[in-house]
């Protein structure tokens, strides 16, 4: 019966946790470039229960003989594994401001080992200096007029470095190219992988790469389309009905595994002061 606390409580904390997750996708339903996480459910190892008996042959020297019976597989519970971020591309909307820009995904190359396609993604630095990656064009210029992104972190060009300009009066190109009053100025450091799902989540919409090694240019690499849209930018990829429903069935299955844990406290409540009163 013991078991039975520990398989119902483990799937009270997974549904907690998925809930945890869920309302996090919520609150960044309306968060420029937010990639809402997804959840990945996996079970404990099963028990395999047998039961030990012994047979008595009716001879002279009453021989008995052990025998054993399977009963089968009991579960021990299940557990979040990881939450996944969802790379989907989110719907672009125009803003006219000449620092917002959107970054929108033009391959459907899927990758062999992971049945997924790659993603583009914007390269920023953050205070530190460690390189940063983001699909948040939501830019603005600080008062140095860098170009920096949102949690204050600056926008890299495609050699690493800043980009500063004079004032929002620039354009930037479906290509990443910046100019400003005719002349180029610098090019959007925009880099690619075939495996966002190797990336990171940070907080303020930021992944880096995993061993601290950075993703390579799109520039440098061949069948790599994306589009940059000045004036636009692309939204959070939540789907608030989906998420609300995915929040009531996690309650529900909350609510289900307490039931049950609430039955076996009953059970063993009986069975310590009842049974053992009888007996």
């Amino acid at each position: 019966m013991l078991r039975g606390f520990y398989t119902a409580a483990s799937g009270m904390l997974s549904q907690q946790r998925r809930t945890e997750m869920l309302t996090n996708n919520i609150s960044n339903a309306s968060t420029p470039g937010f990639k809402a996480d997804q959840s990945s459910m996996r079970a404990f190892p099963k028990m395999f229960l047998n039961r030990v008996e012994s047979l008595n042959i009716p001879v002279e020297n009453k021989l008995t003989l052990p025998t054993s019976k399977n009963i089968g597989n009991l579960s021990t519970g299940v557990y979040m594994q990881e939450a996944m971020p969802d790379f989907g591309q989110g719907d672009i909307t125009e803003t006219q401001r000449s620092t917002d820009i959107a970054l929108q995904d033009m391959t459907t190359e899927i990758n062999p080992e992971t049945g997924r396609p790659g993603t583009a993604l914007f390269s920023v630095s953050n205070a530190n200096g460690e390189i940063r990656y983001t699909r948040n064009g939501n830019f603005t210029l600080d008062a140095a007029g860098f170009l920096t992104a949102p949690g204050g972190n600056y926008v890299l060009d495609d050699t690493g470095n800043r980009i500063q300009l004079q004032s929002e009066n620039f354009t930037v190109g479906e290509d990443g190219v910046i100019q400003e009053n005719d002349q180029r100025v610098s090019r959007l450091g925009i880099m690619y992988t075939d495996d966002p799902y190797g990336l990171v989540k940070e907080g303020d919409g930021l992944f880096r790469a995993e061993g601290g090694q950075n993703i390579q240019s799109a520039y440098e690499m061949e069948n790599v389309p994306f589009k940059l849209q000045q004036g636009f930018i692309e939204q959070s990829n939540v789907d608030a009905s989906r998420t609300m429903t995915d929040m009531l069935t996690a309650y529900r299955a909350f609510e289900a595994n307490q039931k049950v844990l609430q039955a076996y406290d009953k059970s063993m409540d009986k069975a310590v002061n009842e049974i053992g009163r009888i007996g």
